[in-house]
């Protein structure tokens, strides 16, 4: 009996590192798309997507999917920005609510502050980005995100 609960133990023990580390990597690739958002850097961005995803987001068309999905979203994005006078947008993330991590898929909930200025004025707003990842060949990447306004 000592001997299945210490082999119980260990195993625990031994899982703990790696799913910090799933966590960590995880939410590397959350931030470097935050980061190429709020550069205004279209590889950084794209590269944290997968092949094929799904988008939602408050903005038209509200829905995207497929290969390329993550291409079409950000030519639509500019596109949004530049016709309602969007400028310096900037995304903080704040403090996750949920990092589910299930073997090679990953769940992912942050609420996100946002700043930037519409016709020139100061505007604050937030919202909350879910995500799903899957990890492969080349690490975390991008399957699923929407924007949830509030």
């Amino acid at each position: 009996m000592y001997r299945i609960l210490i082999a119980l133990a260990i195993a625990v023990l031994a899982a703990a590192p790696g799913a910090a580390s799933d966590k960590k990597d995880v939410m590397g690739v959350v931030h470097q798309w935050a980061d190429g958002f709020n550069k205004g850097n279209s590889k950084m961005e794209l590269a944290t997507c997968a092949d094929e995803t799904s988008i939602i987001d408050d903005m038209p068309p509200h829905e995207w999917h497929g290969a390329g999905a993550c291409s079409q979203w950000k030519n639509d994005y500019d596109a949004f920005l530049k016709k309602n006078e969007i400028t310096d947008m900037l995304a903080s993330l704040m403090k996750p609510r949920h990092i589910d991590i299930t073997a090679d898929r990953a769940y992912v909930v942050v609420p996100v502050n946002l700043a930037y200025k519409q016709s020139g004025k100061d505007v604050k707003d937030s919202g909350i980005f879910t995500l799903a990842l899957q990890k492969g060949g080349s690490g975390w990447r991008i399957t699923g995100w929407a924007w949830t306004a509030q």
